[in-house]
């Protein structure tokens, strides 16, 4: 079946995925776009974990106001290419991650991010709290380690659940990586800064 150029078009918006990619792809399913979606997405995904390693020197800084001007966040997430960063889904995926933050309130990037004094006292916190339950002293390392990892869910940026995910499950780290899949690109988010009112 010969794929037309429309077709190829019209997979590219879809999913920024390459021409090429986009064309053998229409091939492999015979001209089904929802198909041929799909197939990039599987391939993107397995992907995506070999170009973590990549550089990334392109990117866009994502902004987000709310409130009537009582919040307002700047986070700067980069890719390969300029192609990439100028892609509408990246620049959505800029401006969801800006509004995620302002919504969500982290504290740091990822665990490693965080303040070691902050990890230190919330560790300080959940020891005595096991001991004074009752727990067996055998356990307390290990029931702090779990409340530490939920910490780390509720308050660092890439562990968090995505305020709007529709599954309500899917992690930053998960968008990013889907983003990523569709891109064919490594995406990084480098900082953020969010700012609010009279703090």
């Amino acid at each position: 079946m010969a794929i037309s150029p429309a077709q190829v078009k019209e997979l590219r918006e879809r999913t920024g995925a390459g021409m090429m990619e986009c064309k053998k792809a229409l091939e492999e399913t015979n001209g089904n776009i929802e198909a041929a979606i799909d197939l990039l997405r599987a391939r993107g995904a397995a992907k995506a974990a070999k170009r973590g390693e990549r550089e990334t020197r392109e990117g866009t800084i994502g902004s987000y106001v709310h409130m009537g001007g009582k919040i307002g966040v700047l986070v700067e997430i980069q890719c390969e290419t300029d192609f990439v960063a100028r892609n509408e889904m990246f620049q959505r995926l800029a401006r969801d991650l800006a509004m995620h933050i302002a919504a969500a309130n982290p504290l740091a990037l990822d665990a490693a991010s965080l303040p070691q004094d902050v990890v230190e006292r919330e560790r300080a916190v959940y020891l005595e709290q096991v001991r004074t339950e009752g727990k067996p002293a055998n356990m307390h390392d290990k029931i702090v380690e779990g409340k530490l990892r939920r910490f780390y869910q509720d308050n660092t940026l890439l562990d968090q659940v995505f305020v709007r995910a529709e599954d309500g499950k899917q992690t930053i780290k998960q968008l990013i990586q889907e983003a990523a899949a569709k891109t064919g690109e490594n995406i990084v988010v480098r900082r953020f800064a969010r700012f609010q009112l009279g703090e």
